[in-house]
């Protein structure tokens, strides 16, 4: 069975590598579904996104909030290299609603601090 070779870092670590059967990634001209043979692609990452891999093993679902970056495929090899993200399981759920709360508060003109804050209420698997 053929699988993705992947890595998910950001600036601070590498978030995530290993094989995957599948990756799905919010670009800013739509959202993408990548399996293996997935004919090649550079997008720019949807600030305030999810990310969703399907680990090879089985094992449980990998998701996680980005901010801004690129994601790349060539060749079976899938890169997420996001400004900033935060895995599922790391989402401070009660800090995440206060920062969506504030960010509804102030106005947020360009709709950036209430994005990431749905974004990482979306990885931990939590409504808004």
């Amino acid at each position: 069975m053929a699988t993705l070779k992947v890595g998910l870092v950001s600036p601070e670590r590498e978030m995530w590598s290993g094989d995957a059967k599948m990756v799905v990634a919010q670009t800013i001209e739509g959202s993408l579904g990548i399996l293996p043979g997935h004919a090649p692609v550079l997008g720019v990452l949807l600030d305030g996104s999810v990310v969703k891999i399907e680990p090879a093993d089985g094992g449980e679902p990998i998701t996680a909030m980005v901010g801004s970056g690129f994601f790349s495929v060539a060749g079976n090899e899938v890169s997420v290299l996001a400004e900033q993200a935060e895995l599922s399981h790391e989402v401070d759920v009660a800090a995440a609603k206060r920062a969506l709360e504030a960010a509804q508060a102030s106005g947020d003109e360009d709709g950036t601090a209430e994005r990431r804050a749905l974004a990482r209420l979306r990885a931990a698997g939590v409504e808004a």
